[in-house]
């Protein structure tokens, strides 16, 4: 995973320190000395987290963070503030400036690296998610929705999971006055709960009596109803290992106990608004989702959408440095599917073959009909190693199963693939394109059913 990092703070060895080691995690690490250095460099270049020191002439912290959560264009960049400050007020007050963590000097190497990485994580998603819904806007002459800050932070849904009612019952007790809490306290529900529930926020009591609360974290981001609603684990101040961990599995957030009221409920209201913007993101892509970028059949992206969006993304690649893949797919044999058993039946292929992509591909990845029985999917950030092993799974996905569409037995489908990389000068979509066909016919010329990936 790469991204790039803003380290703002006004000692310079602090600077040195968080820039080394950072980059020594392959990290583009950029520097500020002061709050209105790091505004200007948010506003005219690309950020994926910033992290912020709280005491600074002129401009503290919680000013500076304040302003960037307020501008439309930067409010989305996660900020994890750094400080000698250990007070609860202290992390409330920068919570409440639109903070998304904190980290208290000395910042520890393993939980500066799983903070980091775990928002960068949900950073990316949101950066797809924007990107999709800008060329929705400039294609369906829609507007994107509103600023994260401009969400509604009153009347969530939370799921409370512990075995100990009291300790339960007294995080109900602080949430209860401005949301709708429910609490679980058989851990062994959590997935079925989680998944019935319609939930906007999770949390998790680190004690889980004869329950490992990590897996019960861990299965809830394997479920598909479950898999993006926020976590936020309630441990101990021993427990800071296993956090680290949890921060790893995706969970989002932590608050040790003893539990201070106003930090917990700040902390409550920066997820739901944060879970909120994205569910508007994911909605305003669907419904500005006309007839002129979907294809009717099978409901992806078609080839208008692509040509745009894959633009988008490869100059992003270009400019900072990033690796990119383009999967293109050739259902094979299909011209026979139709001869023999009809148009009706290839159609229905086609409609399942799109589905199990779908569930077979990263929630980044963006996956679009390109014309007949060939597909193609778009995988921003993601290396050699990490494309092939896509592709083989969706290969797979296909070929493990036949494909039930009406006929006397399942028929039997395979795909073969070709890959290509943003590793050239001056690729541009139309090269990318081509080299994943050249890639995909030396797939259908070595046999079918395989991948091949394009040869830099």
């Amino acid at each position: 995973m790469t991204a790039r990092v803003l380290v703002v703070d006004d000692v310079p060895t602090n600077v040195k320190l968080l820039d080394a080691r950072l980059s020594a995690e392959y990290f583009d690490v950029l520097t500020a000395s002061s709050a209105r250095e790091a505004i200007e460099i948010c506003n005219t270049q690309d950020v994926d987290i910033v992290l912020l020191d709280v005491m600074m002439p002129e401009m503290d912290g919680f000013e500076c963070c304040a302003i960037l959560k307020d501008n439309p264009r930067t409010a989305h960049i996660p900020v994890v503030m750094i400080t000698a400050l250990d007070q609860a007020g202290d992390r409330v007050q920068g919570l409440e400036a639109g903070a998304d963590d904190f980290l208290t000097k000395p910042v520890d190497d393993i939980q500066l690296m799983a903070r980091v990485k775990s928002l960068v994580r949900v950073k990316a998603l949101t950066d797809e998610l924007r990107a999709r819904a800008v060329t929705s806007q400039q294609i369906a002459l829609e507007r994107v929705g509103a600023g994260a800050n401009e969400m509604p932070v009153e009347g969530g849904r939370l799921l409370v999971i512990d075995t100990d009612r009291g300790r339960a019952g007294r995080l109900n007790s602080h949430l209860e006055a401005h949301h709708s809490v429910t609490v679980l306290a058989n851990p062994a529900d959590a997935v079925l709960e989680a998944s019935g529930g319609d939930f906007e926020l999770v949390l998790v009591s680190m004690e889980l009596e004869g329950f490992d609360a990590l897996r019960v974290c861990s299965q809830l981001r394997t479920v598909e109803q479950t898999r993006s609603v926020p976590i936020i684990l309630v441990a101990e101040d021993g427990d800071r290992q296993r956090i680290v961990r949890a921060l790893e599995l995706g969970v989002n957030d932590f608050i040790l106990r003893p539990i201070e009221r106003n930090e917990l409920s700040a902390r409550v209201r920066t997820q739901l608004r944060r879970h909120r913007y994205t569910v508007e993101l994911r909605e305003s892509v669907n419904s500005t989702m006309a007839m002129a970028v979907t294809d009717e059949l099978t409901g992806l992206y078609n080839r208008r959408y692509l040509d745009r969006h894959l633009q988008m993304i490869l100059d992003k690649a270009q400019e900072q440095d990033r690796e990119m893949a383009v999967m293109m797919l050739d259902i094979d044999f299909f011209k026979a599917v139709n001869d023999t058993h009809g148009h009706d039946v290839g159609d229905k292929i086609l409609k399942e073959f799109a589905v199990r992509l779908q569930r077979h591909i990263r929630g980044v990845d963006l996956a679009c009909r390109f014309g007949g029985e060939e597909f193609v999917v778009v995988m921003p950030d993601t290396g050699t190693a990490q494309a092939e092993a896509i592709a083989e799974r969706v290969r797979v996905a296909m070929a493990e199963q036949g494909f039930s569409v009406g006929t006397e037995l399942p028929l039997a489908v395979t795909v073969s693939v070709g890959l290509a990389f943003n590793e050239r000068d001056h690729d541009t979509p139309e090269t990318l394109i081509k080299r994943a066909d050249v890639a995909l016919y030396r797939a259908k010329r070595a046999g079918r059913n395989r991948v091949v990936a394009d040869a830099a």
